[in-house]
């Protein structure tokens, strides 16, 4: 079983906490993606990439500090490598496909595996197309997370919860990223529909979980995991402490 599987635990929702590469700048991102990793269980590093379809206006205006900075594939790399060498926590690397693609699929892999990342979000590569990639990270036993949104239908979420290694990412919301203040009318409901597809694989709920009451929400209504981005971008982005983003992170828990 993964490092990714391990953290779902049934006492209470995983933390998957997601942080820019690069941000809030090359030299103190490790120092903020430290002290964000003591608070959650998973950490989420998004590669810089020049077009974040999935991403909203907060996230996406990072990837552009980051790209302007120098930040690359390679330094997110190095930024897993740094923190593996300091944590056993789980890593996650989030990037868009062409990057993987440019860089090769099993050098890509091999890199995950030397970084001591555990799994790969590649959010514009569908369940159709994700083939190659799996196979290219399964061979150096990355997880290939799979992603659901509230317009899956039954069937095709228990495709994705059969082929998704580590956990699903079931977004809850129509759209892209972003912090928002209440729950959108969905997320329960896409909850409900996972919890019945999944069976015994683990997912996390993502996009905009942002406040300690909608972790409370999304646990009461049996979400195993939760993921937090935009709230915790955005707060780095106005200035933030690395303990400042950390302690909202412990907030969230």
């Amino acid at each position: 079983m993964s490092r990714l599987a391990l953290a779902f635990k049934p006492d209470r929702p995983a933390l998957v906490a997601y942080m820019m590469a690069g941000e809030p700048d090359l030299q103190r991102d490790v120092e903020y993606a430290l002290a964000v990793l003591a608070e959650a269980d998973v950490l989420e590093i998004g590669v810089p990439f020049s077009d974040p379809v999935a991403d909203g206006p907060t996230i996406e205006r990072a990837h552009t500090r980051a790209l302007a900075r120098g930040a690359s594939l390679t330094h997110a790399f190095d930024l897993a490598k740094t923190l593996r060498a300091q944590s056993s926590k789980p890593l996650v690397l989030m990037t868009y496909y062409n990057p993987v693609l440019q860089r090769g699929l099993d050098k890509f892999a091999r890199e995950c595996r030397e970084a001591g990342v555990d799994g790969v979000i590649l959010p514009d590569c569908p369940l159709e197309e994700s083939g190659p990639a799996a196979a290219a990270l399964a061979a150096e036993r990355i997880d290939l997370i799979q992603l659901a949104s509230p317009a899956t239908p039954p069937e095709r979420l228990a495709r994705l919860a059969k082929a998704t290694r580590g956990f699903l990412y079931v977004i809850s919301s129509y759209g892209t990223t972003g912090a928002r203040d209440e729950l959108p009318p969905e997320a329960l409901d896409v909850v409900a529909r996972a919890r019945a597809a999944c069976g015994m694989t683990p997912f996390a709920v993502g996009f905009g979980i942002s406040l300690p009451a909608h972790v409370r929400q999304l646990h009461a209504a049996g979400a195993p995991g939760v993921v937090v981005g935009s709230a915790i971008v955005g707060r780095i982005e106005k200035g933030d402490s690395a303990a400042q983003a950390s302690a909202f992170v412990r907030s969230l828990r």
